[in-house]
């Protein structure tokens, strides 16, 4: 039976993931039952510290290093570390990957912009190519575990890729661009209605990652229904840039979510 505490937790999961990360949700609802509520709580320890990093929250740095010390000696002294502590009791948690999703934070915390394509998708493994590593994990593989890890970490890069793609305007609006320094001076400046040449290079680099992501989900023991969903809808967004005439006007790029539901129905979704 769940204690009180772990009950608001979990509440406080499921309407995270139900709020913020729409397009998940739909896919998570696709998975076993018996792995769901999991799925739940490790999305709030990376939502959360994600949060907590990109709001400059006073709790950042402590909370990140708080996880930190969990990876290396199993100290449980946040709520983020409690939840990954009590996951590992039911699933091989890899902690060398959630480690380097805290290294991706605190590149976050200190941000000043990457230089190559090799930098980005550095960037793009720390703070969402582990996310997929840790997931895999949790769902169980079969097969070769090392092709498993890379297909996982590649669906996860590409959402990234696909995040920043589809943030553009906003970061910029932030004084941020996640964009490679020698990709904007090879295309130019993203600027709206002048960025075609740009974005037709990163869909390109997106799409390779997830043609590697989905290839691997039949690595899954469990959960690929969900998992390709997600990463269809996902896609779906580059998809979305292009059809919208690749930034021709600034803003983000949306998927409805009577589309997202579409493209999740063929991959088996039932409403």
């Amino acid at each position: 039976m769940l204690l009180e505490r772990d009950r608001r937790l979990l509440a406080e999961a499921r309407q995270t993931t139900r709020t913020v990360a729409r397009t998940f949700a739909i896919a998570v609802r696709l998975l076993p039952r018996e792995i769901r509520d999991d799925v739940y709580l490790l999305y709030l320890v990376f939502r959360t510290l994600d949060d907590l990093v990109d709001e400059h929250h006073p709790d950042r740095t402590a909370r990140v290093a708080a996880v930190e010390a969990w990876c290396a000696c199993g100290e449980a002294a946040s709520t983020e570390a409690r939840i990954l502590s009590d996951l590992a009791h039911r699933h091989p948690i890899p902690r060398d990957a959630v480690a380097d999703f805290c290294v991706g934070m605190r590149s976050d915390l200190a941000f000043a912009g990457v230089d190559s394509e090799a930098e980005l998708d550095k960037y793009c493994y720390q703070v969402a190519g582990t996310v997929g590593v840790v997931m895999a994990a949790v769902l169980g593989t079969n097969g070769d575990p090392a092709a498993a890890r890379r297909a996982a970490a590649a669906l996860g890069m590409a959402m990234q890729r696909t995040n920043i793609l589809r943030d553009i305007d906003e970061d910029r609006g932030m004084g941020r661009t996640y964009l490679a320094t020698e990709t904007v001076q090879r295309f130019g400046a993203p600027e709206p209605g002048r960025r075609e040449a740009l974005l037709r290079d990163q869909i390109a680099r997106a799409d390779a990652l997830y043609d590697e992501g989905v290839a691997g989900i039949a690595l899954l023991r469990s959960g690929g229904r969900a998992i390709r969903a997600a990463a269809a809808m996902y896609r779906e967004i580059l998809r979305q840039i292009e059809r919208e005439g690749y930034g021709a006007r600034p803003g983000r790029a949306v998927v409805s979510r009577r589309r997202k539901l579409a493209i999740a129905a063929r991959r088996g979704f039932v409403a």
